[in-house]
């Protein structure tokens, strides 16, 4: 069993009221390798003011954590099998819909990983498509979710 952590820190601000929902969303999140990240709810959920569209939203977060525990499985496996990684990329997308029981939820993500492998040691389509499968299937996040989750690789 491993345990992971994250500190969230907000603060209402002097002159906001609070109970008239106008108050500031930003706040911050600081993790134990000593990253903070300014975070905020998405503009789209929570219109500005009230929101910071600079900062990271939790629909980012979330969809960034699939993307980033796919691609850590799939270099992993593709090492294993002695085929050399030089750049990996992901343009990875959330859907927000209602779910089946009516409620907004993070329904899909597509992930849209392209990969650059070194020299020879490029698989073949199939082995690529199995590799990718394979990191899905050992993601702990995508396996802690109900969210459909695709893989889609470019070329």
């Amino acid at each position: 069993m491993a345990e992971y952590t994250a500190q969230l820190r907000w603060q209402r601000g002097e002159h906001e009221n609070f109970i008239d929902q106008r108050y500031s969303r930003r706040h911050t999140l600081r993790f134990d390798g000593g990253v903070v990240l300014a975070a905020s709810s998405s503009p789209s959920v929570v219109p500005l003011p009230m929101s910071d569209a600079a900062a990271v939203d939790p629909e980012e977060m979330f969809v960034a954590a699939l993307s980033s525990c796919h691609m850590l499985w799939f270099l992993s496996l593709a090492a294993t099998r002695g085929q050399v990684v030089d750049r990996y990329e992901d343009e990875a997308v959330g859907v927000m819909s209602l779910n089946v029981q009516g409620r907004w939820a993070m329904t899909r993500v597509t992930l849209r990983p392209r990969v650059e492998f070194a020299g020879t040691s490029a698989p073949d389509a199939t082995v690529l498509a199995m590799l990718h499968h394979d990191a899905h299937e050992a993601c702990f996040i995508a396996s802690s979710v109900k969210t459909e989750v695709r893989c889609e690789p470019r070329t």
